[in-house]
C-alpha cells in the first residue's frame, strides 16, 4: 500500500484543468471543423462529391458540408484539386439544433456551438447530470472516446456528470450507432423508463444521420428517428474533448 500511494504522489495531479485552463494538446492528425475556400473550388468540379461516402457535401452547393454525415475521412480534401477543403483544429462542433451543424461557406469562419439548456433545465442538470449510454449498433469507437472522459485524465465527475447502469437513475440517454432496426424498440424503451424531464445527447456521425450506413434498410438513420434529440455531437467518432465541450455547453458551465 506505501508504494502504491508512493507511486501516486510521485505522478502527481493528473486530472486536466480545462475548462478553467487550457484544453489539453490535440495530436497533429486531428481533424477538427473542416474550412472552405469557396474561391478556389473550381466551377463544376464534382470531384469532392463524388468522393464523399456518406453525401455529406450539398449537390447544389458543395461550400456546405453537414457536419452530421461527415466522417472527417477527408476523402473530399483529398479529391479536391484545388485544395480548397482543408481540417482545423476546432474541437468545439456539437451543436443544439440539426441545422447548425451544417458549415456554410458564409458562417464557416464562425464558432457554431451547442447552446445551453433553458434555465429550468439548466438548474435541474446544471449541477448533477447522469446519463445512460445505449449502443445503438454502434461500433465501439463513439463508446470508447465517451468512456474516456471516466478516467482520471479527464475526470467527468467533477463536473457533476456520470454514466449510470439504469434509465430508472438516469436524466436522459447518450445514444451512440446508427440505431438499427433490433435497437430502435431497446431505444425507446429506454427513453420511456427515464422520467421526465429527460435528455438525450446522439453522439457520433452513425447517432446522427446512420454514418457510413445512412439509408441502409436496417438502420434507422440516427437517434432522431426514434427519440428527440438536445444535443448532436458530431464525428467518426468525436474527439473526448469535443463530446466534453459539447456537454459542458448544454449544462451551461462553459457559456463563451
Amino acid at each position: 500500500m506505501i508504494k502504491v500511494l508512493l507511486a501516486r504522489l510521485q505522478q502527481k495531479h493528473r486530472t486536466m484543468t480545462y475548462p478553467d485552463g487550457p484544453p489539453p494538446p490535440l495530436p497533429d492528425r486531428f481533424r477538427g471543423r473542416p474550412v472552405i475556400d469557396a474561391a478556389r473550388c473550381p466551377a463544376g468540379c464534382r470531384a469532392c462529391l463524388d468522393a464523399c461516402p456518406t453525401g455529406a457535401l450539398d449537390p447544389n452547393d458543395p461550400a456546405h458540408i453537414d457536419l452530421g454525415k461527415c466522417l472527417f475521412c477527408t476523402e473530399c480534401a483529398n479529391a479536391c484539386p484545388q485544395q480548397a477543403i482543408t481540417y482545423s483544429g476546432n474541437y468545439q462542433l456539437a451543436a443544439r439544433n440539426r441545422k447548425e451543424l451544417i458549415v456554410l461557406r458564409e458562417r464557416q469562419a464562425v464558432e457554431v456551438v451547442g447552446a445551453a439548456l433553458d434555465a429550468k433545465l439548466k438548474k435541474l442538470f446544471g449541477r448533477s447530470l447522469k446519463l445512460r449510454q445505449v449502443s445503438a449498433g454502434g461500433c465501439n469507437a463513439c463508446e470508447a472516446d465517451s468512456n474516456v472522459l471516466g478516467t482520471v485524465g479527464w475526470d467527468l465527475g467533477r463536473f457533476g456528470i456520470q454514466f449510470v447502469a439504469s434509465p430508472r437513475h438516469a436524466d436522459g440517454l447518450l445514444v451512440t450507432g446508427p440505431v438499427s432496426q433490433n435497437m430502435a424498440l431497446a431505444l425507446k424503451k429506454t427513453f420511456d423508463a427515464v422520467s421526465d424531464p429527460r435528455i438525450v445527447i446522439a453522439v457520433g456521425a452513425c447517432a446522427i444521420s446512420g454514418g457510413p450506413y445512412i439509408d441502409h434498410t436496417q438502420v434507422n438513420n440516427g437517434a432522431a428517428a426514434v427519440v428527440p434529440v438536445d444535443l448532436y455531437i458530431p464525428g467518426c467518432p468525436p474527439h473526448p474533448l469535443t463530446i466534453l465541450d459539447g456537454l459542458l455547453r448544454l449544462i451551461g458551465r462553459i457559456e463563451d
